[in-house]
Protein backbone atom coordinates (compact mmCIF):
# COMPACT_ATOMS: atom_id res chain seq x y z
CA UNK A 1 0.00 0.00 0.00
CA UNK A 2 1.28 3.68 -0.41
CA UNK A 3 2.38 5.70 2.08
CA UNK A 4 -0.44 8.86 2.89
CA UNK A 5 2.06 11.03 3.23
CA UNK A 6 2.79 10.45 -0.68
CA UNK A 7 -0.77 9.87 -1.44
CA UNK A 8 -1.22 13.51 -0.23
CA UNK A 9 1.71 14.78 -2.57
CA UNK A 10 0.26 13.57 -5.14
CA UNK A 11 -3.02 15.40 -4.55
CA UNK A 12 -1.25 18.66 -3.97
CA UNK A 13 0.02 17.90 -6.89
CA UNK A 14 -2.43 17.51 -9.19
CA UNK A 15 -3.96 20.77 -9.88
CA UNK A 16 -6.04 22.32 -13.75
CA UNK A 17 -3.23 22.77 -15.78
CA UNK A 18 -4.03 25.78 -18.09
CA UNK A 19 -1.32 25.25 -20.17
CA UNK A 20 1.12 22.38 -21.24
CA UNK A 21 4.65 21.85 -23.04
CA UNK A 22 4.42 21.10 -26.80
CA UNK A 23 7.59 19.38 -26.71
CA UNK A 24 6.82 16.50 -24.02
CA UNK A 25 4.79 13.85 -24.73
CA UNK A 26 3.11 10.85 -22.39
CA UNK A 27 4.73 7.41 -23.47
CA UNK A 28 2.28 4.62 -24.48
CA UNK A 29 3.30 3.03 -21.45
CA UNK A 30 1.88 5.56 -18.90
CA UNK A 31 -1.09 6.55 -21.57
CA UNK A 32 -2.11 2.99 -21.04
CA UNK A 33 -1.93 3.19 -17.63
CA UNK A 34 -4.35 6.37 -17.63
CA UNK A 35 -6.93 4.73 -19.73
CA UNK A 36 -6.75 1.96 -17.74
CA UNK A 37 -7.13 3.23 -14.63
CA UNK A 38 -10.53 5.25 -16.58
CA UNK A 39 -11.46 1.23 -17.30
CA UNK A 40 -11.52 -0.02 -13.81
CA UNK A 41 -13.43 3.23 -12.12
CA UNK A 42 -16.43 2.63 -10.02
CA UNK A 43 -19.58 3.08 -12.02
CA UNK A 44 -23.26 2.91 -10.80
CA UNK A 45 -24.61 -0.86 -11.10
CA UNK A 46 -21.61 -1.40 -12.90
CA UNK A 47 -23.37 -0.40 -16.00
CA UNK A 48 -19.65 1.36 -17.26
CA UNK A 49 -21.47 4.61 -18.82
CA UNK A 50 -18.93 5.55 -20.30
CA UNK A 51 -16.64 5.50 -23.62
CA UNK A 52 -13.22 7.03 -24.34
CA UNK A 53 -11.60 9.34 -27.14
CA UNK A 54 -8.60 9.98 -27.26
CA UNK A 55 -7.57 12.76 -29.31
CA UNK A 56 -3.46 13.05 -30.06
CA UNK A 57 -4.18 14.34 -33.59
CA UNK A 58 -3.15 17.91 -33.57
CA UNK A 59 -5.31 19.10 -36.27
CA UNK A 60 -8.51 17.59 -35.06
CA UNK A 61 -7.60 19.84 -31.43
CA UNK A 62 -7.09 23.08 -34.16
CA UNK A 63 -10.47 22.18 -35.03
CA UNK A 64 -12.40 21.75 -31.56
CA UNK A 65 -10.47 24.57 -30.01
CA UNK A 66 -13.13 27.37 -31.54
CA UNK A 67 -15.87 25.41 -29.85
CA UNK A 68 -13.93 25.17 -26.53
CA UNK A 69 -13.77 28.85 -26.07
CA UNK A 70 -10.28 29.31 -27.28
CA UNK A 71 -8.69 27.09 -24.62
CA UNK A 72 -4.76 26.81 -24.69
CA UNK A 73 -5.59 23.37 -23.26
CA UNK A 74 -7.11 22.02 -25.96
CA UNK A 75 -4.40 22.67 -28.69
CA UNK A 76 -1.00 22.48 -26.16
CA UNK A 77 -2.16 19.32 -24.23
CA UNK A 78 -0.55 15.54 -25.50
CA UNK A 79 -4.17 13.60 -25.24
CA UNK A 80 -7.46 15.14 -25.17
CA UNK A 81 -9.59 12.61 -23.67
CA UNK A 82 -13.57 13.36 -24.42
CA UNK A 83 -15.70 11.15 -22.43
CA UNK A 84 -18.75 9.87 -23.66
CA UNK A 85 -21.76 8.84 -21.80
CA UNK A 86 -23.45 6.13 -23.27
CA UNK A 87 -27.41 7.11 -22.24
CA UNK A 88 -29.26 5.22 -24.59
CA UNK A 89 -27.06 1.75 -24.24
CA UNK A 90 -27.39 1.71 -20.32
CA UNK A 91 -31.09 1.91 -20.54
CA UNK A 92 -31.27 -0.71 -24.00
CA UNK A 93 -32.23 -4.21 -21.83
CA UNK A 94 -30.13 -6.37 -24.41
CA UNK A 95 -27.00 -4.03 -22.97
CA UNK A 96 -27.90 -4.15 -19.18
CA UNK A 97 -28.78 -7.95 -19.01
CA UNK A 98 -25.66 -8.71 -20.54
CA UNK A 99 -23.95 -6.43 -18.01
CA UNK A 100 -25.26 -8.34 -15.23
CA UNK A 101 -25.18 -11.94 -16.86
CA UNK A 102 -21.44 -11.29 -16.75
CA UNK A 103 -20.95 -11.16 -12.84
CA UNK A 104 -21.49 -15.07 -13.02
CA UNK A 105 -24.29 -15.49 -10.13
CA UNK A 106 -27.43 -17.52 -10.29
CA UNK A 107 -30.50 -17.20 -12.65
CA UNK A 108 -33.01 -15.78 -10.14
CA UNK A 109 -30.23 -13.25 -8.72
CA UNK A 110 -29.43 -11.61 -11.97
CA UNK A 111 -33.45 -11.56 -12.67
CA UNK A 112 -33.65 -9.77 -9.57
CA UNK A 113 -31.04 -7.30 -10.72
CA UNK A 114 -32.41 -6.66 -13.59
CA UNK A 115 -35.90 -6.03 -12.15
CA UNK A 116 -34.43 -3.37 -9.83
CA UNK A 117 -32.32 -1.66 -12.17
CA UNK A 118 -35.07 -1.42 -14.96
CA UNK A 119 -37.53 0.12 -11.84
CA UNK A 120 -34.42 2.33 -11.00
CA UNK A 121 -33.64 3.96 -14.59
CA UNK A 122 -37.48 3.66 -15.02
CA UNK A 123 -38.26 6.57 -12.10
CA UNK A 124 -35.21 8.89 -13.03
CA UNK A 125 -35.99 12.21 -13.82
CA UNK A 126 -33.20 11.74 -16.82
CA UNK A 127 -31.66 8.60 -17.80
CA UNK A 128 -28.87 11.36 -19.85
CA UNK A 129 -28.29 13.16 -16.72
CA UNK A 130 -27.07 10.13 -14.71
CA UNK A 131 -24.70 8.83 -17.24
CA UNK A 132 -22.94 12.22 -17.86
CA UNK A 133 -22.36 12.34 -13.64
CA UNK A 134 -20.94 8.35 -13.70
CA UNK A 135 -18.25 9.90 -15.83
CA UNK A 136 -16.86 12.36 -13.73
CA UNK A 137 -16.07 9.32 -12.03
CA UNK A 138 -14.05 7.89 -14.64
CA UNK A 139 -12.54 10.98 -14.88
CA UNK A 140 -11.37 11.75 -10.87
CA UNK A 141 -9.88 8.39 -12.24
CA UNK A 142 -8.05 9.68 -14.90
CA UNK A 143 -6.61 13.09 -13.18
CA UNK A 144 -5.53 11.33 -9.98
CA UNK A 145 -3.91 8.35 -11.76
CA UNK A 146 -2.01 11.06 -14.24
CA UNK A 147 -0.52 12.51 -10.87
CA UNK A 148 0.42 9.45 -9.33
CA UNK A 149 2.52 9.47 -12.42
CA UNK A 150 3.65 13.44 -12.74
CA UNK A 151 1.37 14.05 -15.55
CA UNK A 152 -0.73 16.90 -15.63
CA UNK A 153 -4.48 17.47 -16.18
CA UNK A 154 -6.80 20.11 -16.53
CA UNK A 155 -11.09 18.94 -16.95
CA UNK A 156 -12.58 20.98 -19.24
CA UNK A 157 -16.27 21.60 -19.62
CA UNK A 158 -16.40 25.25 -21.65
CA UNK A 159 -17.58 24.22 -24.73
CA UNK A 160 -20.12 24.50 -27.49
CA UNK A 161 -21.67 20.58 -26.68
CA UNK A 162 -23.66 20.43 -29.98
CA UNK A 163 -20.28 21.40 -32.23
CA UNK A 164 -17.87 19.50 -30.39
CA UNK A 165 -20.78 16.56 -30.63
CA UNK A 166 -20.27 17.02 -34.24
CA UNK A 167 -17.05 17.28 -34.91
CA UNK A 168 -16.28 14.24 -32.92
CA UNK A 169 -19.77 11.97 -35.00
CA UNK A 170 -21.52 11.72 -31.51
CA UNK A 171 -24.96 11.14 -32.34
CA UNK A 172 -26.92 12.83 -29.14
CA UNK A 173 -30.24 10.63 -29.66
CA UNK A 174 -27.64 7.93 -28.48
CA UNK A 175 -24.39 9.32 -26.53
CA UNK A 176 -23.41 12.71 -24.95
CA UNK A 177 -20.43 14.26 -23.74
CA UNK A 178 -20.13 16.17 -20.64
CA UNK A 179 -16.38 17.00 -20.56
CA UNK A 180 -12.93 16.29 -21.94
CA UNK A 181 -10.14 15.32 -19.95
CA UNK A 182 -6.92 17.02 -21.13
CA UNK A 183 -3.50 15.09 -20.29
CA UNK A 184 0.28 16.30 -20.55
CA UNK A 185 3.11 18.12 -19.06
CA UNK A 186 2.91 22.08 -17.29
CA UNK A 187 4.61 24.97 -18.59
CA UNK A 188 4.38 27.31 -15.54
CA UNK A 189 4.82 26.39 -11.83
CA UNK A 190 1.76 25.69 -9.97
CA UNK A 191 -0.83 27.88 -8.59
CA UNK A 192 -1.42 27.58 -4.83
CA UNK A 193 -4.24 25.09 -4.04
CA UNK A 194 -6.81 26.85 -1.95
CA UNK A 195 -9.45 24.57 -0.32
CA UNK A 196 -11.51 25.02 2.62
CA UNK A 197 -10.69 22.98 5.98
CA UNK A 198 -12.12 20.05 6.93
CA UNK A 199 -13.74 21.00 10.07
CA UNK A 200 -16.24 23.21 7.64
CA UNK A 201 -17.33 20.60 5.46
CA UNK A 202 -17.16 17.33 7.61
CA UNK A 203 -19.85 16.36 9.66
CA UNK A 204 -18.84 12.99 11.43
CA UNK A 205 -21.67 10.95 12.97
CA UNK A 206 -20.91 7.93 15.64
Amino acid sequence: MQDISQLLEVLHFRHACKLFDNDKKISKENLNFILESARLAPSSFGMEHWRFIVIKNQELKKILKPFCWDQAQITTCDALIAIVAKHKLVSTPSYYEAMFARKGIDADATQAYIKKYANYIHVLPSIKAWSEKQCYIAASNIMNYSAMIGIDSCPIEGFERENVEKVLGIDDSKESMPLFVALGYRTNLQTPKHRLPLDEIVEIVE
